[in-house]
């Protein structure tokens, strides 16, 4: 199969890249940035695109190639991955790139270095690697990755080839959780309830918990009536994100370990052997483990205020009469939210919208998550009051 087959919704993007890959190498642009909304595949598609410039055929070839598979696996040479888990990327990281980033490809025509998320830069660090952006080494290539142009420097922007993503259709993301084995009902479920968020359909149609924490999660916000109902919730919601954040670094310890152990060709329970042992106690570092978490129970944060944006969002939809062209997300809630929608007048539907968007603001600005989402549901509950009158 081609490195583009795994890519979903994303045929324009997809269209422009190949063809780069078949021009003139000589023309090739060294520095791209790689933009989409969260969701749409922008690692995926640097992955992808990586693959196929170091590919002898293109990436097009039904059977991959050695170098497509090492690529795709991460385990290729030339092609370094900087992806944190960390609420910014560290300025010595970027440092460490740029000095790899100086050295000639070893097997492939290109080095290729990939930054996910070069929006978690703080100005400092983005202004070190302003300088490799705007003039890379002979055979280097630069993969940078971010929400939108505008959550990059304009000077990084500038020196950058711009590559914009969509949020892929619904239909799209539900032949995608089909492909995985995942039944059709609740493949068009988890693509509804992600709203296009290709990695958040997955994780509902994998975890059962999660899908049902958001449903329960829907349910306390659309029942928020008093202040005593919303630090019930704020409490309830940001305990389940430390759970899930702990439940899925566990997960991804224990897969870096099972690698570890594979590339060093030991069995799961042999003795680590001590030339080895301090990289492989690294994995479960308990400072890096903390950050890990605290990373990871703000992701699961922040996609509870996706779901809570699409009650506000579904109220909207009702108001204005829009449901046959923008249809519900919410449907399993439908009579909840058309009574909320006859409660509410729309200036109050976009107050409520506003009042999410600050509170991401403030999660952003690493503000206490319990407070945060304490004052974000009062703010709802006075709302419903002043409704009701």
């Amino acid at each position: 199969m081609s490195v583009w087959d795994s890519i979903v919704g994303q045929e324009r993007a997809v269209r422009m890249l190949s063809a780069v890959v078949a021009g003139d190498p000589s023309g090739i642009a060294q520095s791209w940035l790689i933009c989409g909304p969260p969701g749409s595949g922008r690692s995926n598609i640097a992955r992808a695109f990586a693959a196929a410039l170091e590919s002898p055929d293109g990436g097009l070839s039904s059977e991959p190639t050695r170098q497509t598979q090492q690529v795709l696996a991460g385990t290729h040479p030339d092609v370094t991955v900087l992806a944190t888990n960390k609420v910014t990327i560290g300025i010595d990281d970027v440092r460490d790139l740029i000095g790899l980033s100086e050295q000639n490809p070893s097997t492939a025509p290109w080095r290729i270095i990939i930054i996910e998320d070069v929006d978690r830069m703080l100005e400092r660090t983005t202004n070190v690697l302003l300088k490799e952006i705007e003039e890379p080494a002979e055979r280097t290539i630069w993969l940078l990755c971010a929400p939108s142009a505008q959550d990059v420097l304009p000077t990084i922007r500038s020196r950058t080839r711009l590559v914009n993503l969509t949020v892929p259709a619904l239909s799209h993301v539900a032949a995608f959780l089909r492909s995985q084995d995942v039944d059709a009902d609740l493949a068009a479920r988890c693509a509804r309830l992600s709203e296009g968020h290709i990695g958040v359909a997955s994780l509902y149609a994998r975890d059962d918990m999660a899908r049902h924490g958001r449903d329960e999660l829907v349910v306390g916000v659309l029942g928020l009536r008093r202040a005593s109902d919303a630090v019930v919730l704020a409490s309830r919601l940001v305990s389940e994100a430390s759970r899930q954040a702990e439940h899925e670094v566990e997960r991804l310890i224990a897969a870096e370990e099972s690698e570890f152990r594979r590339i060093n060709g030991l069995a799961e329970g042999d003795r680590i052997p001590a030339s080895i042992r301090s990289s492989f106690n690294a994995i479960g570092k308990k400072d890096e483990v903390r950050r890990r978490i605290t990373r990871l129970s703000r992701d699961v944060l922040d996609r509870a205020l996706t779901s809570i944006a699409s009650v506000y969002r579904d109220v909207a939809v009702l108001q204005n009469s829009a449901q046959d062209d923008a249809g519900l997300v919410n449907l399993e809630n439908r009579d909840a939210i058309i009574g909320m929608s006859v409660e509410m007048d729309r200036s109050e539907a976009i107050e409520a919208s506003e009042e999410i968007e600050r509170a991401r603001g403030r999660l952003a600005g690493n503000g206490n998550p319990t407070l945060v989402f304490e004052a974000l549901f009062c703010s709802f509950a006075m709302l419903r009051r002043s409704g009701g009158r």
